[in-house]
């Protein structure tokens, strides 16, 4: 299968908009009961959940999908799987146990402890973390001046924001590399997933972990051939300089479009700013929308001495403009996030932008934006609202709470 669309095996995407057909999700789990009002701000939460109430939620959305034939992929059940390798295991749980805060007392400890794990326990401790007071032994020095309920391995309560860990990129996934240290490990879970499990053992990868950063909230796919990254405190100019270079090598783009973006909690990848909700149109925050520039990046026609593509960068133009021109449409249509400026900020901050397009005309939102959802449905977008009052928590959307793996290519 060449570059053009989805792999042999059925996975791949084009687009923001084509028909949904895959998706990887993560229920809520344990590692979301571990957060405290000690612990949440390092674990990148800006408040509590009720957990039982998140799942409920969680779950009403998987079917929501499941209702539009989307087939729904759980990230645990992949992981626990790819966990049947022994190849796998020891990979898992040498990245886990790599902190050097451990000391080698506790590590040789732990390192017995979870390969004896059966595969689901260890899913459950590679994700929900371990605490000090949960240990049976290994007992020294780091224990002894560490709090009881200090973390040996932390808990990885972002799970639930699929997005950022991986982007398909036509037939071909990116393995992104997360900026903040609370989220290292769910990308080395995820590059394992795809590396092991029996699934996804012939999926062409790129990137990686261990490049420049890239997070995949800050990926678009505006049309086929054309990318938008967000660029700012999660994505480096290096990462964006980075994944322009190897799509272009690999035949999955003609341009990059690096689009800064305000590093705000609010507004911290692309997608918090912008989402596409059809070919030619893109719900966007008003706010910042007459702001966002766009540096058009394309390759050059030499190559530099170590063998690589020169890439040839223009701009800033408007990113609305940029993104029409790139894409060979006359505009893209801009739906904005609430009514007026006041209730654009809220909406924004309740992720009313952040939705996830099932097909074109067709995108999941937060019932609780209706001001957003109206502006939606004013503009043609059939709206398939689902509750958020704790999913919502950890500041993410639909959107960001979906990784598509396979849609239908646009035509």
């Amino acid at each position: 299968m060449t570059s053009t669309g989805v792999s042999g095996t059925g996975h791949g995407a084009d687009s923001e908009v084509g028909r949904l057909r895959t998706v990887m999700l993560h229920r809520p789990g344990n590692e979301l009961k571990r957060l405290t009002p000690r612990n949440n701000d390092k674990l990148l939460f800006d408040g509590i959940p009720w957990v039982a109430r998140a799942q409920d939620e969680h779950d009403a959305f998987a079917q929501a999908l499941r209702d539009r034939d989307v087939e729904v992929l759980y990230l645990t059940d992949l992981l626990t799987e790819t966990l049947e390798s022994d190849a796998a295991r020891d990979a898992a749980i040498t990245t886990a146990l790599a902190d050097l805060d451990l000391g080698d007392t506790m590590r040789g400890y732990l390192l017995g402890f979870l390969h004896d794990a059966p595969p689901a326990e260890l899913t459950d401790y590679l994700t929900a973390g371990i605490r000090n007071d949960e240990v049976r032994g290994g007992f020294g020095l780091v224990t002894s001046l560490m709090a009881h309920d200090d973390f040996l391995i932390d808990p990885l309560p972002n799970l639930l924001f699929t997005r950022d860990s991986s982007v398909w990129v036509r037939d071909r996934v990116a393995i992104t590399s997360l900026a903040m240290p609370a989220r290292k490990r769910e990308t080395q879970l995820t590059e394992l997933i795809y590396s092991l499990h029996p699934r996804f053992h012939e999926t062409p990868r790129f990137h990686g972990h261990h490049f420049e950063h890239v997070e995949g909230g800050d990926v678009l796919l505006l049309a086929p051939g054309v990318i938008a990254v967000g660029v700012g405190e999660r994505t480096t100019p290096a990462g964006a300089e980075r994944l322009a270079r190897q799509v272009f090598r690999e035949g999955l783009a003609r341009i990059v479009l690096a689009v800064p973006i305000a590093q705000e909690r609010a507004t911290m990848h692309l997608d918090t700013v912008a989402t596409m909700v059809d070919v030619d149109k893109i719900v966007m925050y008003p706010n910042v929308a007459d702001s966002l520039q766009a540096w058009a990046i394309t390759p050059g026609g030499t190559v530099e001495p170590d063998g690589d593509l020169v890439l040839e960068v223009a701009g800033p133009e408007p990113f609305l403009i940029a993104a029409a021109n790139a894409m060979g449409i006359d505009a893209l249509h801009q739906i904005d996030t609430g009514l007026d400026p006041v209730t654009a900020e809220r909406e924004q901050w309740d992720d009313g932008n952040n939705t996830l397009a099932l097909a074109p005309r067709v995108a999941v939102a937060y019932e609780r934006n209706d001001e957003t959802n109206a502006r939606l449905e004013e503009a043609g977008i059939e709206v398939v609202r689902i509750a958020g009052s704790e999913l919502g928590s950890g500041r993410g959307g639909p959107r960001c709470m979906s990784c598509p793996i396979t849609r239908e290519p646009l035509t």
